[in-house]
């Protein structure tokens, strides 16, 4: 790609390819992305996102990211090729009981005396904050229905929301293949997922003949799924006795973070936990209320 002679570092070119981008084309894209999600885009990052969004380029016959940055930049942040543009920046790694020492702790310390007051008429509400395709908020689920079986007739609920409508919209379908499965053990399976003639997955690298699954109604029944910005307004008021938030941060600056971190201790009820990726670690405000439990986990104290 050739760098063009006009003086100003705003035009000169980034990355290599067949389609021209400059340092100004680079920078719109990192301030939209910040402004719209906080996420934060070092300019060590120019490779990654030219290889990202040239996929996006060639879908819409563009010839240049000068264009497609005019395209962004008068599209809503809501909807349409702004949210696209995320989607295809953010990395939706997940399967079912990731980081699974989260969810035995959930089993074994957190979950048996809330689910006992449940029982006598309580309120437990748990929360995953960033919940991708769905496989974290039903996990939640999965833990909660082997210690209660009838947790959806009690006023149990999680909360499963993520800032991109399309994962959100997998989730609630709550459509797998067999093969996603894999790490749910054989008796949640069972009774949990049920055969499905959904044909939603096809073309998105499953065998033809692999069986698809389908979460089971009183699965379902405990998981809300919601569009969500963590950085814009939350609608909920009440709070909440456990959160997740995993591996989301990691796409803030520090400053964002702590912003992100402490506005969860506020939503937490006294002795409640927040779940958070394996490297991160929390600091700033949040930590006033926060104390560190081991495994990634920290338990509001005051």
């Amino acid at each position: 790609m050739r760098s063009q002679s006009r003086a100003g570092s705003d035009a000169k070119s980034v990355g290599s390819g067949e389609f021209p981008m400059t340092e100004k084309d680079f920078a719109t894209i990192a301030k939209l992305l910040y402004e719209d999600a906080g996420i934060f885009l070092a300019e060590t990052k120019a490779t990654f996102v030219y290889s990202r969004l040239s996929k996006r380029l060639r879908a819409l016959g563009l010839e240049s990211f000068k264009d497609y940055c005019s395209l962004v930049q008068t599209t809503g942040k809501a909807g349409g090729e702004r949210m696209a543009m995320l989607a295809a920046l953010t990395t939706n790694v997940t399967h079912f009981f990731r980081e699974k020492h989260h969810f035995d702790f959930l089993r074994d310390t957190l979950l048996p005396p809330l689910l006992a007051e449940a029982k006598r008429g309580g309120r437990v509400r748990l929360w995953s904050a960033g919940c991708s395709i769905g496989h974290e908020p039903y996990s939640i689920a999965l833990t909660v229905l082997s210690m209660m079986p009838d947790a959806a007739e009690h006023d149990v609920r999680i909360l499963a929301s993520d800032i991109d409508p399309n994962v959100v919209a997998t989730g609630r379908a709550g459509v797998y293949a067999a093969s996603a499965l894999e790490s749910i053990p054989t008796e949640m399976r069972r009774k949990w997922f049920r055969p499905s003639s959904a044909d939603s997955l096809g073309g998105k690298g499953h065998a033809a003949t692999e069986m698809i699954y389908e979460v089971a109604d009183p699965l379902r029944d405990l998981v809300a799924f919601r569009e969500l910005n963590l950085i814009g307004e939350w609608p909920m008021r009440g709070q909440f006795d456990a959160i997740f938030c995993r591996n989301v941060t990691i796409y803030f600056d520090q400053p964002t973070r702590e912003r992100v971190w402490k506005r969860f201790s506020e939503r937490l009820h006294p002795e409640g936990v927040l779940f958070i990726g394996h490297s991160e670690r929390i600091t700033g405000p949040a930590l006033e209320v926060l104390e560190f439990q081991g495994n990634t986990s920290y338990r509001k104290v005051r």
